[in-house]
């Protein structure tokens, strides 16, 4: 059975750079450690809950499909 492991991509730093907003200014904001907003940002994380997903796309004003993405299978 493919695995869709390491296709999902976390567009935070683009967010991020959009609003002019820091790393550490989300994780103030969101309440979620600054490791794990890391761990989610550079695409490292396995799992997100959805209150960590839910908190984040209103501090950025965006949306699940704005911050995470499918890649295309190549």
């Amino acid at each position: 059975m493919p695995t869709d492991e390491g296709r999902v991509h976390c567009r935070l730093d683009e967010l991020l750079e959009e609003r002019g907003m820091t790393l550490t200014e989300l994780s103030r904001r969101v309440g979620v450690s600054l490791v794990n907003l890391s761990v989610l940002k550079n695409d490292r994380a396995r799992a997100i809950r959805f209150g960590t997903l839910t908190a984040i796309c209103d501090v950025l004003g965006c949306t699940v499909g704005e911050l995470l993405v499918v890649v295309p299978e190549r």
